[in-house]
């Protein structure tokens, strides 16, 4: 079973929007990030918390979405 995860990347021209992959874990995500954006920075890859999307974040492993007009947000923690 796949998880969903949020990607931060940038690029030399600056960052890309919001990118979302399906994987097992985190270090499978980054994998995936790194095969499909290799010139560019992962920053960071975390679960998306209480993000919600109605676009396409795919099903499968390795599924990536980029969804232009969506900005990186760090999910908020909510641990007092």
């Amino acid at each position: 079973m796949t998880k969903l995860f949020i990607a931060n990347i940038r690029t030399t021209t600056g960052p890309k929007p919001l990118v979302t992959v399906r994987a097992a874990g985190e270090g499978e995500a980054r994998l995936f990030l790194e095969a499909a954006y290799p010139e560019d920075e992962i920053v960071d890859v975390t679960e998306p918390s209480g993000w919600t999307s109605d676009a396409d974040t795919g099903s499968k492993a390795g599924d990536i979405r980029e969804h232009a007009g969506v900005d990186w947000q760090a999910p908020s923690s909510h641990a007092g």
